[in-house]
């Protein structure tokens, strides 16, 4: 049996906007800090930013075509940092050059403090739908201490906004960010932010593990003995909570870090984990179109003399995606166990080109390491499909992931990279 997909382009597109007020103690990501007073067309760092926009929009030009996005996601840095013309503006390009369906979800990143109701009003006006908040905690010297230049009442504020606009319907719904396990934290306290999460009625929340990357100030300081992060036990007392307390607050998981109301879940962010492709546009964005993915140049002018390359070859250039790795089955069973749904090992071994012969010789051996996995209850099969239980499977994804990590490295390098994928295309619907 041979696989059903079909080669299609993308129908949806990231836009990276690499400015921010300060860089947080805990960010890696390509951003470029502009300053507590930064703002998009007049204030300190405009002319940065409007250059920037410049390139951006070059991008989207030279690209190839595509059909009509039905979702598109603008995140950052800080987006609100821009003006709603600018938004606006980007919006306008990507309509011109692909087309943007009736009742698409268009998504943008937004900080506290950053916005008003006017400003909002003016995002709106301009087609956003849907806003991602990032509040990460609500307690004030928290906040301070990773970094962030907005306080609680600025979130609060923030939220207020954001719900008001909802209830009259200019806004379709939006999500709150917050980081669990950072410095300090104890059960107690965390369990004060969920509360409060809660409390704002926010229809979407997105729920991260601080992660201490290299290069950031929060590795810096790990690196010194300066860091003080939750034990072990802490850290999954916390998780368990997260789980339970917004179960009972009638959120539903649908992804590890992602719970959400019927009706919010985020169009967008399924696209990734379900192994469906996506452009990419700006500094160090990173696109996947045709299950070939490859990262933009994180520096400003890298970026540029990229795209004077691809400005001389044309948007039909193999140099989109120079460089590109394809997604392969580790892959998807990673991004597809994080999800409520959880994979289905044959059906995405077709998806990568794998026959019939292939799936009855290879995925047993995977099947077998996942048996301690389902003995003690991490891990569930319904008909033919895996998922992670939720909390603890979701909580122990590791020792699952890990496993199938170790089957992935034992297979022969001819069905690892398999040449077939090169004809196929995963299309699975939103």
């Amino acid at each position: 049996m041979k696989s059903s997909y079909t080669r299609l382009p993308p129908r949806s597109a990231y836009l990276h906007i690499p400015f921010c007020k300060r860089r947080c103690f805990y960010c890696d990501f390509p951003v470029v800090p502009l300053g507590d007073s930064a703002s998009g067309e007049n204030g300190p760092g405009s002319q940065s930013i409007q250059s920037y926009l410049k390139l951006l929009l070059r991008e989207i030009d030279l690209s190839p075509s595509g059909p009509a996005l039905s979702t598109v996601y603008i995140g950052g840095g800080t987006p609100s940092l821009l003006s709603p013309l600018q938004i606006g503006l980007l919006l306008e390009h990507l309509r011109n050059k692909f087309g943007v369906l009736c009742g698409a979800e268009l998504t943008m990143e937004m900080d506290p403090a950053t916005f008003d109701k006017d400003s909002l009003e003016g995002f709106l006006n301009v087609g956003i739908n849907r806003v991602s908040l990032g509040g990460q905690s609500f307690d004030d010297e928290m906040l301070a201490k990773i970094g962030r230049a907005h306080r609680k009442q600025h979130l609060i504020e923030a939220c207020s906004l954001l719900n008001e606009a909802m209830k009259h319907g200019y806004l379709k719904s939006w999500s709150l960010d917050l980081i669990q396990n950072l410095p300090g934290q104890h059960l107690e306290s965390w369990r004060q932010q969920l509360n409060q999460a809660v409390e704002t009625c926010v229809p979407h929340l997105s729920v991260y593990d601080l992660l201490v990357e290299p290069g950031t100030v929060f590795a810096w300081r790990e690196g010194r003995g300066e860091l003080a992060l939750p034990e072990e036990r802490s850290a999954e007392e916390m998780f368990l909570l997260t789980s339970l307390t917004l179960r009972q607050a009638g959120f539903a998981r649908y992804e590890i870090s992602n719970y959400s109301y019927p009706g919010h879940i985020s169009r967008h962010n399924r696209v990734y984990w379900n192994g469906s492709g996506w452009w990419g546009f700006g500094q160090g964005a990173t696109s996947s179109p045709w299950g070939q993915r490859m990262a933009r140049p994180r520096t400003r002018e890298a970026y540029r003399k990229w795209l004077d390359i691809q400005d001389n070859q044309g948007p039909d250039s193999s140099l989109f995606l120079e460089k590109a790795s394809r997604s392969n089955l580790d892959e998807l069973i990673l991004l597809g166990l994080r999800c409520r749904e959880g994979v289905d090992l044959k059906n995405l071994a077709f998806h990568i080109g794998w026959d019939e012969m292939e799936c009855k010789k290879y995925l047993p051996s995977l099947e077998q390491r996942w048996e301690v996995a389902l003995e003690q209850g991490w891990l569930k099969k319904t008909g033919q499909r895996y998922q992670l239980t939720d909390p603890y499977g979701m909580n122990l994804s590791n020792q699952v992931l890990v496993e199938m990590m170790i089957w992935w490295d034992s297979l022969p390098p001819d069905v690892v990279d398999s040449p077939k994928f090169e004809e196929l295309q995963c299309t699975f619907a939103d």
